[in-house]
C-alpha cells in the first residue's frame, strides 16, 4: 500500500503540471517491476513506455495498455517489438522501417526520431533525411506515420532546442499532414516541451522515483 500511495501522489503531481489536456502522458517503466506497472494501471494509466525489448515483452503480457517502444532499435529484435508494442518512437533507419513493415504482426503507429546535431551515438535522422524515411513508412500497409520524436542534446538549452524541434515538425507536417504528433519532453523538461508543441511526453523518474542503473 505504501508504494501505491507513492505512485498515486507522484502521478497526480505530474498530471497537475500538464496544462494541456490533449497531451498524452507515457509513463516510462524501464527497470521497474511489473508490480509497479499493475499499480499504475489501477490508477488509470494506459500508455506505458519501454526502452528494452525484453522488459516490454514481459510487462505487456502482464498488463494491458498501449505500449510504446522508445529504445535503440536492433534489427534482430524488430519482430518481437512489432508483436508487443503498439507504438515505436525511435525509428531513424530506412532498413529498420522496411523490416518492421514486413515483420509486424499488426498495425503500428511510428515516430521518426529526429536528431538536432547529427550525433550518431545518440541516434536520430537529421531533418533532410526525414522525407525519405517517411515515404518508406507511407508505402507500408501496416505502419502509420504518427509524427516525430526527439531528445535534445544534453548540453542544449531546453527552450531553444524544443523551439527548433517544433519548427522542424511544422515543416514536416507541411509535407506529411497526417504526422501531427510530436513526442518530446521527459521528466526534467516536459513542461517546456509542451509549451513548444509536444503532443506526447515520456515521463519516468518523476512518477516512479530515481532509477537504479543496470
Amino acid at each position: 500500500m505504501r508504494r501505491r500511495g507513492e505512485l498515486a501522489t507522484n502521478l497526480e503531481a505530474v498530471k497537475a503540471r500538464i496544462k494541456n489536456p490533449e497531451v498524452t502522458l507515457i509513463v516510462v517503466t524501464k527497470t521497474y517491476p511489473v508490480s509497479d506497472v499493475q499499480i499504475l494501471h489501477e490508477l488509470g494509466v494506459r500508455d506505458f513506455g519501454e526502452n528494452r525489448n525484453e522488459e516490454g515483452l514481459e510487462k505487456s503480457a502482464a498488463v494491458e495498455g498501449r505500449w510504446h517502444y522508445q529504445g535503440e532499435i536492433q534489427s534482430r529484435k524488430l519482430r518481437d517489438i512489432g508483436a508487443w508494442a503498439d507504438v515505436v518512437h525511435s525509428l531513424d533507419n530506412a532498413s529498420h522501417i522496411s523490416k518492421l513493415a514486413n515483420v509486424a504482426s499488426k498495425s503500428l503507429d511510428i515516430f521518426l526520431q529526429l536528431s538536432l546535431d547529427g550525433d550518431p551515438a545518440r541516434g536520430g535522422a537529421v531533418e533532410s533525411e526525414l522525407p525519405a524515411l517517411a515515404d518508406i513508412a507511407l508505402a507500408s500497409a501496416n505502419l502509420h506515420l504518427a509524427g516525430l520524436m526527439c531528445v535534445p542534446p544534453v548540453a542544449a538549452d531546453p527552450r531553444t532546442a524544443f523551439t527548433e524541434i517544433a519548427a522542424i515538425h511544422q515543416r514536416f507536417i507541411s509535407k506529411y499532414p497526417e504526422a501531427k504528433s510530436l513526442s518530446a519532453g521527459m521528466s526534467g523538461d516536459f513542461e517546456i516541451a509542451i509549451d513548444c508543441g509536444a503532443t506526447h511526453i515520456r515521463v519516468g523518474s518523476s512518477i516512479l522515483g530515481s532509477r537504479t542503473v543496470r
